[in-house]
């Protein structure tokens, strides 16, 4: 299980710290929603940034459905824009693969149309796109 600290870590600092240990009970993950795992993992526990973030998760934006946005309190601060995915080996040749539609999937949807409308600037807005492989997770910024 991946460790929301390391992700809000890496969004802060560019440091990403990888910590992993078995999910309780030992239970494995329904192999056909592992996005929902890992999206309802990062987003309930991300709460800790409420004092500086709205988090939504889901909504609509532009032609789609986000997976999280991080909106700044201070709107001078950075918004962040984060999509999950999961490796499927017959979508896509590689995990960087995966996290290069995700990052397509954030443009050609423009998910970004949410926080323009509100007057946030464009440098100030930052996608990530999360790619997720078993124990491996890859992440990219567009």
């Amino acid at each position: 299980m991946y460790n929301p600290w390391s992700i809000i870590n890496f969004l802060d600092e560019k440091k990403f710290l990888l910590y992993i240990e078995p999910i309780p009970g030992g239970k494995s993950v329904n192999k056909t929603e592992p996005e929902r795992f890992y999206h309802g993992l990062v987003l309930g526990l991300i709460a800790e940034l409420e004092e500086k973030y709205h988090i939504r998760s889901n909504r609509e934006s532009g032609f789609g459905r986000y997976d999280v946005m991080l909106e700044p309190v201070n709107a001078e601060d950075t918004a962040f824009i984060l999509e999950f995915k999961v490796f499927d080996p017959d979508e896509e040749g590689s995990l960087d693969e995966t996290a290069d539609a995700g990052l397509q999937q954030i443009i050609d949807r423009k998910y970004r149309t949410e926080l323009l409308a509100k007057g946030y600037n464009e440098k100030n807005i930052k996608c990530y796109a999360f790619a997720f492989e078993g124990k491996k997770v890859l992440i990219k910024e567009g």
